[in-house]
């Protein structure tokens, strides 16, 4: 486990008004966290080799790059035609066995000091999350969060439908769900505190008075760098490094797609 030093402990502020926001995918958890559901999901039957070969592409271009608005959405329509006709109960069962398997062991140390120095100062906490609501309240209830705001996957009379209610939680959306709650919730956002991975985050981590910036990836760098926000780095040198050369990264991720369609492969086709 990391070491996280103090002085990369914020200085936190009075409780009461105070809440703490944070992203959740290359913030708390190691890469997307819908993708680790979906790898969980494939092992259970829920849908495809090819459906997971799809996931591990976007995936693989989400750690390299960033988080793309297009790529979002392909995963999350693809996403929501596979939990359609589901049962709610079915999703959250499986979701917790997910969490234990493998989201729990990929929360970065560094981050969950800092969501557990706001718990410990009286603070709310809030996840904050492109991925299905039920996810992120999963991740808050583990993490003894206060909640989560998140995409809204509608369902009716306990299944899934396939369909959104209101648009994806990304970019402005988060600020705005952010807004509503601390006018909810009686929050001062100028004593608040915000923690994002990468530019779709800057509208969330403008929305308060204390933002900060996580693994960021380039684009938000330079960003936080211009505007004088803190940076906060807890992968470690060696994945730094690899974020920095893009192109080393670019194939490392390439072969790890292609490492994953050959071992799907030799599961279909066990004598070849």
């Amino acid at each position: 486990m990391e070491n996280v030093p103090e002085s990369t402990r914020p200085a936190l502020g009075a409780a009461g008004e105070t809440a703490a926001f944070f992203d959740v995918d290359n913030t708390i958890i190691r890469g997307a966290s819908a993708f680790h559901i979906a790898r969980g999901l494939r092992r259970r039957g829920f849908f495809t080799t090819l459906d997971i070969v799809r996931f591990g592409w976007h995936q693989a271009r989400y750690l390299l790059f960033g988080e793309n608005k297009n790529e979002i959405d392909k995963v999350r329509s693809r996403a929501l035609s596979i939990v359609e006709g589901r049962s709610v109960a079915e999703i959250a069962v499986v979701g917790e066995e997910i969490y234990d398997e493998v989201l729990s062991l990929r929360i970065f140390p560094g981050t969950r000091a800092l969501l557990d120095g706001h718990l410990a100062a009286g603070h709310q906490v809030w996840l904050v999350t492109a991925s299905p609501r039920e996810i992120g309240e999963l991740i808050a209830r583990r993490l003894g969060a206060t909640g989560a705001l998140g995409t809204i996957a509608e369902h009716k009379d306990g299944f899934y439908t396939g369909r959104l209610i209101g648009d994806l939680m990304h970019g402005e959306a988060k600020a705005e769900a952010v807004r509503q709650l601390a006018e909810r919730e009686g929050l001062d956002l100028a004593r608040c505190y915000s923690y994002g991975d990468s530019t779709n985050d800057v509208p969330i981590l403008s929305a308060v008075g204390h933002p900060c910036a996580i693994n960021p990836d380039s684009r938000l760098r330079r960003y936080a760098a211009s505007v004088g926000w803190p940076i906060r780095e807890f992968r470690g040198r060696r994945r730094r490094a690899a974020r920095r050369g893009a192109n080393t990264a670019a194939a490392a991720g390439l072969l790890w797609v292609l490492a994953l369609v050959w071992r799907s492969l030799r599961r279909m086709f066990p004598g070849g």
